[in-house]
């Protein structure tokens, strides 16, 4: 079987369960708080209207968005119980995930339960009542068993989005079938990408197939089809809630003992993660990766001990985290950050590895060499007939108006891409200078040209080994780590994620981190 595959098969089973987990939770969340919400809503004609607005409004916030914002409100809550309860809480993964999703299956429980209800016959509520029932006999034996197929639907339906959009809870830190695509993504792994696609669609039509069996035998009467729906609904969500831990119990994982090790979305990050995990196993303090992380995102996590091992850029701290305008020289930039983590944060800083991710400004080759244009300042006479692409972020960090300003650009069009793409767009003529990462293996590959940058509008960016509170003060940890210290160089860093991003002999980041252990120690020797 090929490797690639094999790999993706290997972890389903881990993906699938946490992704099952937070899809079940949310869901009974969502019909726990959604239907009796739905019954009050029914019988209070004042408030239908402004309370199915405000759940409307929560579907219109874009998905990745709603968790996203759900990790500050979170940590404000934690902030405030550890304030007043002395204890605090976890905002990052489980929690935020399960709260968005929740709130993102209400609209169809409820719009659905409230249609169902106020569609029961009138005159069969007011038999009801004649033969002496209460209200809340008319409720549970006429209105809702009349209204039940309806209500089945819109659980249906519930079902069904947040299966898909539990796929975007990898970013905040939840582990699920979008570990596959976030990661295959960045990775240029098609087959990752398109095996957590067609997992999360299994997954979505299973459930849609049982749950649209109950709808039928609640429209339809049929109480052995309700009851073996029932039992396999049972079944699969039983599993999901256990599934993690059962997967955890049976490879002998105790997590509290692992080192977490928190990883970004790009190809660097995944390798040297995966770099870290050998290096402390070879020295038998077991570890996890967590990967896929928001760049604020990990950094938090990082100052609150939930992950331990993680690398961050000089320039990106110093321009992001402590708002600096301008830049200064390395050694500066350097000593200021590991200052700042460790007064602010509580965050260690074990060392530079060696090697700077920069931000860089580059073009085709070709198109550079006719234009004569080596460095930025020359570029700064031709941007108006240019196009140029950003990753997500670019166009709103400081370095990008540090740039704009020193140097006068002014380019024809802006467009944002996925890093993924960037370089290939570039290549392909869609834009014509992209703001490449200096150690990205497809510079290289579709032989780009990196401008220099003659009045340093853009701040180092050394790639530094950080260390939770927690994990600063362990020397096991400590020791395994050191000798990676300036131990990798950009060249080295950049032929390991080319054996990542390349398109033929593609490499897993966990193999390329293995062959860059193996090109360090071939370094080191005289």
């Amino acid at each position: 079987m090929n490797q690639n595959l094999a790999r993706q098969i290997e972890i389903l089973p881990l993906n699938l369960s946490h992704h099952l987990k937070i899809t079940v939770i949310a869901l009974a969340i969502g019909v726990i708080v959604g239907l009796p919400l739905s019954i009050l809503i029914a019988r209070r004609p004042r408030l239908r209207y402004p309370v199915l607005t405000m759940i409307g409004v929560i579907q219109t916030i874009p998905s990745l968005a709603l968790l996203a914002l759900m990790v500050p409100m979170l940590a404000m809550l934690s902030d405030l119980t550890e304030r007043t309860v002395g204890t605090g809480f976890s905002f990052f993964g489980f929690y935020p995930t399960v709260l968005a999703l929740s709130l993102y299956s209400l609209l169809p429980i409820v719009r659905n339960a409230v249609t169902g209800i106020l569609g029961v016959e009138p005159t069969l509520i007011e038999a009801a009542k004649g033969i002496g029932m209460t209200p809340r006999q008319t409720l549970l034996r006429v209105e809702l068993p009349l209204a039940a197929p309806v209500i089945v639907a819109g659980l249906r339906t519930a079902t069904v989005w947040v299966v898909g959009t539990a796929t975007l809870a990898t970013p905040i830190g939840q582990r699920s079938l979008g570990n596959y695509i976030f990661s295959g993504l960045q990775t240029r792994n098609r087959v990752a990408v398109l095996f957590g696609c067609v997992a999360a669609a299994a997954l979505a039509v299973i459930l849609d197939v049982l749950i649209g069996a109950l709808q039928k035998a609640t429209a339809e009467r049929r109480r052995g089809i309700a009851i073996a729906s029932l039992l396999a609904l049972a079944l699969v969500f039983g599993g999901g809630l256990v599934a993690p831990n059962l997967l955890a119990h049976w490879r002998g994982v105790n997590r509290s003992d692992q080192i977490g090790i928190g990883a970004k979305t790009f190809t660097e990050q995944y390798i040297l993660a995966s770099l870290f995990e050998q290096v402390l196993e070879d020295s038998s303090i077991p570890a996890r990766r967590n990967e896929s992380l928001g760049s604020s995102v990990g950094l938090d996590a990082l100052a609150r001990s939930e992950i331990d091992v993680f690398v961050d850029y000089s320039g990106t701290i110093w321009a992001n985290a402590m708002k600096r305008l301008g830049s200064a020289d390395r050694e500066t930039v350097l000593n200021d950050v590991s200052e700042w983590l460790a007064s602010e944060l509580g965050i260690g800083t074990l060392g530079p590895l060696g090697f700077e991710n920069a931000y860089a400004i580059a073009m085709r080759r070709d198109q550079a060499e006719t234009l004569g244009i080596s460095t930025i300042a020359d570029l700064a006479r031709h941007a108006s007939s240019l196009k140029i692409g950003g990753d997500y972020e670019f166009f709103e960090r400081p370095e990008w108006f540090a740039i704009q300003r020193l140097y006068r650009l002014d380019f024809e069009r802006e467009v944002t891409y996925d890093s993924t793409f960037m370089y290939e767009a570039a290549y392909r003529g869609e834009v014509d200078v992209i703001s490449a990462f200096t150690t990205d293996g497809r510079i290289d590959t579709f032989d780009l040209v990196l401008l220099d940058d003659p009045l340093g509008a853009i701040p180092p960016y050394d790639a530094l080994l950080l260390l939770s509170p927690e994990a600063s003060e362990r020397d096991d940890i400590i020791n395994a780590l050191s000798p990676l210290i300036n131990a990798i160089n950009d060249d080295l860093m950049r032929s390991a994620n080319s054996l990542v991003d390349r398109d033929e002999d593609k490499k897993t980041p966990y193999a390329a981190a293995a062959e860059l252990r193996r090109m360090m120690k071939q370094n080191m020797t005289p």
